[in-house]
């Protein structure tokens, strides 16, 4: 079924949740309907836009003068099973978090250390979304994609994603190309936990460790850090941890010692952006109805009946702010939205 709404206020359709229009909001439940809006005149004559759970997107004006395509493919059916693992096929509408709770409560490791990342399935394959040492490339088989120009289905192998830090070739070298249906996840049935990030072991029981204590550690530490949908509206993370040279971090520790860093590979380290931009002074500022969020400085929040320039010039001038202080530039994770 195909669903058309004009002239829609989609405050509560993106969780920045300003007030922001959009001159139509389309929702599909099967590829094939996906297929016929491709095939259609109101997707041929205007602009438009895939979107998920709105979690990672920042409309910068107050109308989009295009099309909002909202998957609702919502199918979870398990493709195949052995003794270790399982292959898990998964509707791009699917919410993220409702699908690492159904891993969970059936044993199937993998995905655990990615709970409570807002957004839907469909996303979490163009992002590469990660959290606690954990990439969700990890546990991805292949992608199912229409193709909007022709409007044929393709398979992408995990390979052919091309997964990078938060990134894919979904976002690079094909963005706008494709449209995910679904992903197909495969999860370990006796799996390794990945225990050795930030502070994630000191949240845990001492013992034997489950994936469903990985997972209540992981909520607890996001909820401790991050605001509540109904408390204020934000894009969770709005900067990407940067990624520089081992020697330019070298040079930096003589003057900044206490700099944390991950090692990424023997020639890069992973500076946490929070740190840089507590350490530059932002926490808790604001800008208009936008701040930096007190728990956490990687959070931007509508504070205040926010609009959306609010929260382009604050991250305007964080982003200016710790490049002038440490050299070192950070770049959104958040997709700006013309």
């Amino acid at each position: 079924m195909i669903r058309i709404e004009e002239n829609c206020f989609i405050k509560e359709r993106h969780t920045f949740r300003m007030p922001v229009y959009a001159r139509w909001f389309v929702e599909y439940d099967t590829v094939g309907d996906l297929i016929s809006l491709l095939h259609s005149d109101l997707l041929h004559n205007h602009p438009f836009l895939p979107i998920g759970g709105g979690s990672n997107l920042l409309f910068v004006h107050e109308h989009y003068d295009g099309v909002l395509l909202h998957s609702v493919i919502r199918d979870v059916a398990v493709l195949n099973e052995t003794d270790s693992e399982v292959l898990v096929k998964v509707g791009a509408g699917v919410v993220w978090d409702d699908f690492v709770a159904h891993c969970v409560s059936n044993g199937w490791g993998g995905a655990e250390n990615l709970s409570y990342i807002p957004g839907e399935v469909g996303a979490s394959a163009v992002q590469n979304i990660g959290a606690y040492g954990v990439e969700v490339k990890d546990i991805i088989h292949e992608v199912e994609t229409v193709e909007i120009a022709t409007a044929t289905p393709r398979i992408f192998t995990n390979a052919e994603c091309e997964y990078g830090y938060r990134s894919s070739i979904f976002k690079h070298a094909l963005k706008g190309k494709y449209i995910v249906t679904a992903v197909i996840y495969r999860l370990q049935k006796n799996p390794r936990l990945h225990m050795d990030y930030g502070n994630l072991r000191h949240s845990l029981p001492e013992g034997n460790i489950t994936i469903a204590d990985v997972r209540r550690a992981v909520i607890d530490i996001r909820r401790s850090k991050l605001p509540e949908p109904d408390e204020y509206g934000s894009a969770g993370s709005f900067f990407m941890n940067p990624v520089i040279p081992v020697e330019q971090y070298e040079a930096l520790k003589v003057t900044y010692p206490d700099m944390p860093h991950y090692e990424v590979d023997s020639t890069h380290v992973k500076v946490p952006a929070g740190w840089l931009i507590d350490r530059c002074g932002w926490k808790g500022k604001e800008e208009g109805g936008a701040a930096v969020y007190e728990k956490q400085c990687l959070v931007l929040i509508n504070k205040n009946n926010a609009c959306p320039g609010d929260v382009v010039t604050l991250a305007d001038k964080i982003k200016q702010s710790v490049q002038q202080t440490y050299g070192i530039t950070i770049n959104p994770e958040v997709n700006y939205i013309e």
